[in-house]
């Protein structure tokens, strides 16, 4: 089976967000394999924009799975407080799909970080 794969060269602003979206509507799954919600990307559709921090920007495409997966750093209360958000907007967010893999950041480690 063939499969579309963009991967980042650096980390920063280099365009991927841009091209996630331009592929999104053809492809069955869009994942998220690394990062946490320090990163992120705005995507603009029409009139309306959606500030995306954790959740794929696939999850904005209703034939598109958006997934969360292995590598990504998932703060819950970003993520509970972006689905949130999305869904106030009309957005489905229950296609999204979350590795029982993912790394989880809990308020104990910011308060060891802070340490």
């Amino acid at each position: 089976m063939p499969a579309l794969v963009l991967i980042g060269a650096q980390w920063g602003d280099e365009g991927k967000g841009k091209a996630t979206d331009l592929l999104g509507g053809a492809v069955d799954y869009v994942v998220r394999y690394q990062g946490g919600n320090n990163a992120g990307h705005t995507v603009v559709i029409g009139a309306e924009s959606y500030a995306l921090h954790l959740i794929p920007s696939g999850v904005l495409r209703s034939d598109c799975v958006p997934v969360i997966g292995n590598g990504v750093v998932i703060d819950p209360g970003v993520l509970l407080s972006e689905m949130d958000g999305l869904q106030a907007r009309g957005v489905d967010v229950s296609r999204l799909l979350i590795s029982s893999d993912a790394h989880l950041i809990m308020p104990h480690h910011r308060a060891l970080d802070r340490v």
